[in-house]
């Protein structure tokens, strides 16, 4: 299953503090935690006797962090390897007696997990990372992170919502569209093994950021690097010098369920953090009835089965990404 093999955020990386958290990532329940040197991420179950290892705690020895399990105290070092066993101290665990260790890493403001390392399939295409986002860790740039959002829906179709610019003058009238000016410009679209790249999209925004004054034409610039994230990059109408960049990364939980998060990149923006966090939580609200209400929930890609969506001019972005899911082999979230 090529999803196991992706990097997925499970988490801000700002709630994993001093105490270990439970996270579930596809159905694996799994423990995060932190010590001096990095962030970790455990299968959530002790190798001694399947106490969920969350329930512990990060404990302070002479040799550093160690998550201590709640059963009965065993403690393991950062790479899962039990150390010591308060009921028989003279004991020296081998190496068995261990966690079961995933890959984890700190990116972009979040915490990044994959359950497998990946295996270069489909060939020649770069998922080896987590998707790239420059501005988001470019100390010129402001980062501000939005979420987590939980929606029933899957990730695929939330993914596809943010690359869809036809739907701002109903879904977000006054906001980000007017009905008045429902027309749009796709751009130029591209797609290879680096995923799907759109230019020169034009929407009409009667406020395109928390601050706007007033409407205008904005040039939008996407790129998708992953199934299950996308990035976009909008400047302001012409002399105003705000920039914006704003990545959708997201956890599939399931077929018809997934954890959001937006992280948004901001340059010259005089808009407090709270006022973006605002404004970004209200244009989801608008948008949340919406995706959830699509049937079926899964993206149809012309995998298998009956369901068939029609298409419009408009609709050539969302129509590249079902290719790009499609020849990924991606199965989680489509049909």
């Amino acid at each position: 299953m090529i999803e196991r093999q992706l990097w997925h955020p499970v988490a801000d990386a700002h709630a994993l503090r001093d105490a270990p958290m439970a996270i579930h990532l596809m159905g694996e329940p799994l423990v995060l935690w932190r010590d001096h040197a990095s962030v970790h991420a455990w299968v959530d179950r002790c190798p001694h006797r399947g106490a969920r290892l969350s329930l512990g705690r990060v404990l302070t020895t002479t040799h550093g962090l160690r998550l201590e399990c709640p059963y009965h105290g065993w403690q393991f070092e950062g790479g899962g390897r039990c150390q010591h066993v308060p009921a028989s101290p003279d004991f020296h665990p081998p190496s068995g007696h261990a966690a079961t260790v995933v890959e984890a890493i700190e990116l972009h403001g979040l915490i990044w997990v994959r359950l497998q390392p990946w295996a270069g399939l489909p060939p020649g295409v770069p998922l080896d990372a987590p998707p790239a986002f420059a501005e988001a860790d470019d100390p010129a740039w402001r980062r501000v992170i939005c979420g987590p959002y939980s929606v029933a829906t899957s990730a695929p179709r939330l993914v596809e919502n943010f690359l869809d610019l036809s739907h701002f003058g109903f879904v977000h009238e006054g906001w980000l569209g007017e009905r008045g000016h429902a027309q749009v410009q796709t751009g130029e679209v591209s797609e290879g093994p680096l995923g799907v790249r759109v230019s020169a999209a034009r929407a009409w925004q009667p406020r395109a950021y928390a601050n706007a004054d007033g409407g205008a034409w904005i040039d939008y610039g996407y790129t998708v690097p992953h199934p299950y994230a996308a990035v976009l990059r909008k400047d302001a109408s012409e002399g105003d010098p705000v920039r914006n960049a704003i990545a959708l990364f997201i956890r599939p939980d399931g077929d018809e369920a997934c954890t959001a998060w937006f992280v948004m990149a901001t340059h010259n923006d005089p808009a407090s953090s709270a006022s973006v966090v605002e404004f970004q939580d209200t244009v989801f609200a608008q948008d949340r009835p919406v995706v959830e209400s699509q049937q079926p929930k899964v993206l149809p890609i012309g995998r298998m089965g009956p369901v068939r969506e029609v298409h419009g001019p408009a609709d050539r972005v969302s129509s590249a990404y079902r290719r790009y899911l499609h020849r990924l082999g991606i199965t989680l979230g489509t049909c």
